[in-house]
């Protein structure tokens, strides 16, 4: 199969589909791999180290996406990637559709094969594909409220950890799944007072045990949320509904009980985000203000660490990305019912239910 890789278009994206080692693996399976000139350099690889490991360099997305039968990417595409894909395409990258219905509509028109990274499923439960983006993002996510918590950044003046005498900030975490329990480690390390807030009281027990005595644990009710978000320094949205739009946990109203100049993190930002007052920003302009609060929404916040993000999401999507080269997308499919579930769109048709559902489309089964 002849797999393409172009540069990455969205604002401020650095990373990149495959890496040189990622590249080297599969031309060594017997594969061609076309990547768009400079489509590594947000990550400090040039087009040489590409061609070291086999690869032919392409002077543009167009002669790319022209050449390849699969195109790899981080980000979903953007409005002229998308007019580049035919019915021959395999499409292998994040899509998020749930929040994005252009996106969905023109995927459809292009009537392009489009496995989704975020619906991929484990064995073992969970989403592999998504997980290590997940964990870049809940670690960034104390980074960055830290950050804006800072007088100068426009927030209200608290040292995260505090210092002795001085108690730190408090930080409540909504979602006890990767990224929440990234986020948590990362406000743990920074000596903040930390809560996380779910509704599964066996993920709680589980986090309970995992952290011992070093955060407290809240079940979920609108009460308690209302309650945290009105006494919390930095909130961090941290909730993922597989493939849906993300639940709008934080309301106006509550947003409003906040402190003048805390913090919101959404992460959940590309599936809708679970602040009412949530909208997607980029790393260019990444924050606004809502009744005195602060909100950091960026949509590609692994993005911020890209040469970081990219090997972590490689080491994630290759064994798949070369299961999908050597058998092609529906061989592949049947073998794995685990890939077969990160299958978003196919022959014009939405065939994940959250996403027909959400976005109103219709919905038919893939019946591989």
């Amino acid at each position: 199969m002849r797999v393409g890789v172009p540069k990455e278009i969205k604002n401020h994206e650095y990373r990149v589909g495959l890496t040189p080692p990622s590249v080297s693996e599969l031309v060594a399976a017997g594969h061609e791999v076309v990547v768009e000139t400079q489509a590594g350099m947000g990550i400090d690889f040039d087009d040489q180290d590409y061609v070291d490991v086999g690869a032919t360099i392409l002077p543009d997305a167009k002669s790319v996406f022209a050449a390849a039968d699969m195109i790899v990417k981080v980000k979903e595409p953007q409005p002229r990637e998308i007019a580049m894909l035919e019915s021959r395409h395999l499409l292998f990258t994040y899509l998020h559709l749930a929040a994005d219905k252009p996106q969905a509509e023109g995927l459809m028109r292009s009537g392009a094969t489009c496995i989704a990274y975020e619906t991929v499923t484990g064995p073992r439960g969970g989403l592999p594909l998504l997980k290590p983006m997940s964990e870049v993002a809940g670690r960034m996510s104390v980074q960055v409220g830290a950050h804006y918590l800072e007088k100068e950044q426009g927030g209200r003046g608290v040292l995260l950890g505090g210092v002795p005498g001085v108690a730190p900030a408090k930080v409540a975490i909504l979602g006890g799944g990767v990224s929440g329990v990234n986020a948590a480690q990362m406000a743990v390390g920074m000596r903040a007072d930390v809560t996380i807030y779910d509704i599964s009281n066996d993920r709680l027990a589980e986090l309970d045990m995992f952290f011992s005595s070093q955060i407290k644990t809240a079940y979920a009710s609108k009460a308690a949320i209302a309650a945290a978000v009105k006494n919390a320094h930095l909130v961090i949205g941290a909730v993922l509904v597989p493939g849906a739009a993300a639940p709008k946990l934080v309301t106006r109203e509550m947003i409003k009980t906040m402190k003048r100049g805390a913090v919101v993190v959404d992460i959940a930002i590309d599936q809708g985000g679970c602040f009412e007052t949530s909208h997607a920003t980029t790393h260019q302009d990444p924050v606004f203000e809502v009744d005195g609060v602060i909100h950091y929404c960026v949509a590609n916040m692994p993005g911020a660490v890209a040469r970081t993000s990219a090997f972590a999401l490689n080491n994630a999507t290759l064994p798949f990305a070369l299961k999908l080269a050597n058998m092609g997308a529906e061989a592949a499919m049947k073998a794995d019912p685990h890939l077969a579930a990160g299958l978003n769109v196919y022959q014009g048709k939405i065939t994940f239910k959250a996403v027909a559902d959400d976005l109103d489309l219709p919905y038919q089964a893939w019946n591989g």
